[in-house]
């Protein structure tokens, strides 16, 4: 019989990493999918629950049929299914929406460090049920009025060339320069959508966190997502763009945590990492100097404010540490 090859390095590193991921997200239905009021959104839960399951066994037994320990993730202790929920007006699905959004990118970057047939075959599978379940999450939320699209703008009517180095300049107050482009708008409003929805999380977080230091640590994170959402809406309104925001969720008043202070800062360790890569994407991207060097600044804040959180959960034995090479 033809025999596998050793798992890489990378397949181990990128299994090992999609195990808590994975670990984190089924925690989070198990207590939406017992709160849900609606029975739509309870149904799109259910449905991602139950796709999902299977994937951390067949990880687990991946690093087991290789005669390694399986990582621990976040297991029932990391839940309270008997807390009242801590999110109301359709959070739950704009949060699992968020959480498909980094699945996306991390199994497409997953599968280019992958070689074995059976790791890339379980990244495309993921890939493709990611993929479903987010375009169900964004079209309930349109449906329920719970998330605004992006501004519209004049549909182009010939193909232009930049003829002027001028292009590049940004708005400064002794010259005028052009307003933005629809690919510098796409990656600002994706990021104001982005951090709206990681304040309200991030708040209900800071209201139910058990240790002191790390509400505190939630409390610095939801003022510096305000500031990006300041400051990314500032550049969108000087060239005449509206920043339309949808009521996509509120905090409930309950200070019952349904989950541990280990999977809270997981969970906001694994979108600050999401927001400096999609950071720098945008800023590969923009043409108008200024933006990369407004960019550069908010990831540095975030990066700054992950560091924090490390170390935060290294001091509280929350950090699993990755296999060692």
């Amino acid at each position: 019989m033809h025999e596998k090859p050793a798992l890489t390095s990378s397949e181990l590193g990128v299994l090992w990493t999609t195990y808590q991921q994975k670990t984190m997200t089924q925690r989070m239905l198990e207590h939406f999918i017992k709160h849900a009021d609606d029975s739509q959104a309870k149904i799109i839960l259910e449905n991602s629950y139950h796709e999902l399951s299977p994937y951390p066994d067949k990880i687990k037994d991946m690093f087991q049929q290789e005669g390694a320990v399986a990582p621990i993730g976040f297991t029932q202790e990391d839940v309270n299914l008997d807390a009242p929920k801590l999110y109301d007006n359709g959070f739950d699905i704009t949060l699992i929406r968020m959480v498909k959004e980094i699945s996306m990118g991390m199994h497409t970057l997953n599968i280019t460090m992958s070689y074995r047939e059976d790791v890339i075959e379980l990244f495309q599978e993921m890939t493709a049920i990611t993929q479903k379940h987010y375009a169900i999450c964004t079209n309930y939320l349109l449906e329920k009025g719970l998330l605004c699209r992006a501004p519209f703008v004049p549909m182009p009517k010939s193909v232009e060339f930049i003829k002027n180095t001028s292009y590049l300049g940004g708005l400064t107050p002794l010259s005028k320069t052009r307003h933005l482009n629809t690919v510098e708008l796409a990656n600002m409003y994706h990021g104001v959508e982005a951090n709206i929805s990681g304040i309200i999380m991030i708040d209900g977080f800071a209201k139910v966190a058990r240790k002191k230091d790390v509400r505190k640590f939630f409390e610095r994170g939801s003022t510096i997502a305000k500031d990006i959402v300041h400051d990314l809406s500032e550049l969108m309104m000087k060239s005449k763009l509206q920043v339309p925001v949808a009521a996509n969720g509120n905090v409930t008043d309950s200070f019952v945590p349904p989950f541990s202070d280990k999977l809270m800062m997981y969970c906001v360790s694994l979108f600050c990492s999401f927001s400096i890569g999609s950071g720098s994407i945008g800023t590969a991207f923009s043409l108008r100097n200024d933006l990369p060097a407004k960019m550069v600044v908010i990831m540095e804040d975030i990066f700054s404010y992950g560091h924090e959180g490390a170390k935060i959960m290294i001091k509280h034995g929350w950090l699993e540490e990755p296999p060692q090479t």
